[in-house]
């Protein structure tokens, strides 16, 4: 394949979102992926939209985000379920409750609409929450995606602006030919661009030594649990002060719990093992949150890789020593950042004044 303005290795959100709005502005775009659109991490992500588990300096990108998710009709899709909903984070203990202070005001000075409320007040706003509550952390900004839906939404909006997508074709050598780049898969297959965009998301470590950076990242296998479907439980989103759990109930009624409680397993070997006392442990704080979930019972479970940094934060913007060379990846509550961090690094690539320092690569660097 020739004649490309800019290949982005890396279909899940981050890769996908920079090469629509990079198509929506005239470049000819191919988005090539080892395995399929948004059937990776993207896939099977929690999906939640949220400013209590954003690390604070990175609100200010999650708020743009989160617009972005609340309009999808004008840039995406009609056709993928996203829901606001009002977020509350619970604090049980006085430790916890100063914990959710401390977080909540510095989340607040970066621009989070986050405020603390007593426990009478939580409970007015979700009556199934634990009674036994010191406080809770109450945001407006909050809500899902249904992840399972997001690989057809971007394929759908990706083609009906003339990206070519490539899809099981694992990259294994990158070669740059006089600043034009041509990357050859496993079985030889070739694709010639003029730029490149690095957005592999827990594989990227193993594609930047394909142009020689060498950094850490780090990759946890966090397991997730559905249960089957029951009467309304849940009103809001529900996080907890330490950090340990997420909530949210669907429209079809079964409840999502997540939180990083980690499985086994790494990108060479797969991630489908699960570590049945992590699983145990997440299940009892999800029913010391929210008692009568109780009644419930657990359909299904699996696993997904994260990606992070070793100062957990992403990394963004243009690669070091190499010529129209990009990358984008390992962005924290990534969910609720990627469509904006993709539309940042698009205005940056198509030579707009954008300012991505925060996420340069050389920090990371030896």
């Amino acid at each position: 394949m020739n004649n490309i303005d800019i290949a982005v290795i890396g279909g899940g959100i981050n890769g996908s979102s920079t090469a629509l709005h990079l198509a929506k502005n005239g470049l000819k775009v191919c988005v090539i992926d080892k395995d399929s659109i948004c059937r990776g991490a993207s896939g099977v992500n929690a999906g939640t939209l949220t400013m209590h588990m954003t690390r604070a300096k990175l609100i200010p990108f999650a708020k743009k985000g989160w617009e972005l998710w609340m309009n999808t009709e004008k840039w995406l899709s009609n056709n993928i379920d996203v829901k606001k909903k009002n977020g509350l984070c619970l604090a049980f203990t006085e430790e916890e409750e100063k914990l959710l202070n401390e977080r909540s005001q510095i989340r607040k000075e970066y621009g989070a609409d986050i405020n603390i409320i007593s426990k009478s007040e939580a409970l007015k706003i979700d009556p199934n929450i634990n009674n036994k509550i010191k406080c809770a952390a109450f945001c407006e900004m909050d809500g899902y995606v249904s992840a399972n839906q997001t690989g057809d939404a971007y394929t759908k909006a990706l083609k009906e602006n003339n990206v070519e997508i490539v899809e099981n074709f694992e990259v294994s050598k990158i070669n740059n030919l006089n600043n034009n780049y041509e990357i050859i898969d496993l079985h030889g297959g070739k694709i010639n661009a003029k730029k490149i965009v690095l957005a592999a998301g827990v594989y990227l470590e193993k594609i930047l030594k394909l142009v020689d950076i060498n950094i850490k990242i780090k990759c946890f296998p966090q397991q997730l649990i559905v249960t089957e479907r029951m009467p309304e439980l849940l009103k809001t989103v529900i996080t907890v002060a330490h950090g340990k759990l997420s909530l949210k109930q669907f429209e079809n009624g079964t409840v999502l719990i997540g939180g990083g409680w980690p499985g086994k397993g790494n990108i060479e070997n797969g991630y489908n093992e699960t570590i049945p006392e992590n699983l145990i442990g997440n299940m009892r704080l999800a029913c010391h949150a929210i008692p009568n979930l109780k009644n419930s019972r657990v359909s299904r479970v699996w696993l997904g890789l994260e990606a992070e940094t070793d100062d957990a934060m992403p990394i963004i913007g243009e690669l070091p020593n190499l010529k129209n060379a990009f990358i984008i990846g390992s962005i924290h509550s990534g969910y609720t950042s990627g469509p904006y961090m993709g539309k940042l690094l698009s205005e940056k690539i198509l030579g707009n004044d954008v300012d991505l320092s925060l996420f340069d690569i050389r920090r990371l660097m030896n």
